[in-house]
């Protein structure tokens, strides 16, 4: 099956950067929101980011024209009837998930694939909103899709080998590594050992053991990685590691998943207005 039209809905951080990438691919790109404004507004974020790579000199800018003629902001996913692929990049919601899934079935032709970019939720539970399991799977993109090289893979129960081999190759055009995920387990690869970790660091906040200034210095220092746990995850939001924990505890009903107090007390501070959108680093001043 060749692939020329993708449409990429949710036009957030991930939905724009994977139209970037797709587009870049050579593929046609369908990109919408609930409102047509925030595709404008991603597209502007593509313009901006490769305005910058133009004047470093890594990309032309006939290349770049090229690359945005390729995207086409969309009022809403009905004009997705003709696509080959949607790759979904919404709140990660289950239930809004499944609901995008539900209307994506009836609007996309039989032979479309469908992919979701969640980064932990059921396959299989989403598929089953279809009447195409066999063709959903998961299409995992790391933040930010332009410079992350990994894309996870993931198989539904139902999800036919064909399907998995068809969005490997995708990837492979967008430059991407793929990694196989055999088998529908919360938060995959990845962000099952991630989750772990960020979680563990939160821990050590809470028994005093260290600062999370201190902790993320000890991370990079000690173990080379490029951000630290508590940099992390003010760089993607605290909210979506809540969440994803909320959802390992739900799923593995173990008590290493339940999320700490101390990030629970920075949830509820952000939602009572008190430090609307804090991190960490806020949190420990």
């Amino acid at each position: 099956m060749e692939l020329k039209t993708i449409g990429i809905l949710g036009a957030g951080a991930m939905g724009g950067g994977i139209a970037q990438v797709a587009a870049q691919a050579g593929f046609h790109v369908k990109l919408s929101d609930v409102d047509i404004k925030f595709a404008e507004r991603a597209l502007d974020r593509i313009n901006d980011f490769m305005t910058r790579s133009v004047a470093k000199g890594k990309l032309q800018e006939a290349e770049k024209n090229a690359i945005l003629g390729r995207i086409a902001p969309c009022h809403s996913v009905e004009e997705y009837a003709d696509v080959d692929l949607v790759i979904e990049a919404i709140i990660e919601d289950l239930p809004a998930k499944m609901e995008a899934f539900k209307s994506l079935d009836r609007i996309c032709k039989p032979e479309a694939i469908l992919a979701t970019n969640t980064s932990s939720m059921s396959i299989t539970m989403i598929a089953a909103c279809t009447g195409r399991s066999e063709k959903v799977a998961g299409m995992h993109f790391f933040n930010p899709p332009p410079l992350m090289r990994l894309v996870e893979i993931i198989r539904g129960y139902n999800t036919a080998g064909e399907t998995v081999q068809v969005l490997a190759e995708v990837a492979r055009k967008m430059g991407k590594t793929t990694v196989d995920v055999k088998k529908d387990s919360p938060g995959f690869v990845v962000n099952r050992i991630l989750m772990a970790q960020l979680l563990e660091a939160i821990r050590l906040v809470e028994e005093g053991v260290a600062s999370p200034q201190d902790v993320d210095t000890a991370v990079k220092l000690g173990l080379n990685y490029p951000m630290g746990p508590f940099e992390l995850q003010d760089f993607t939001g605290v909210d979506i590691g809540y969440y994803v924990a909320n959802y390992f505890y739900e799923e593995f009903k173990d008590i290493r998943w339940n999320p700490p107090q101390a990030l629970k007390s920075l949830i509820r501070a952000n939602r009572l207005g008190r430090k609307a959108g804090a991190g960490w680093y806020d949190y420990s001043n």
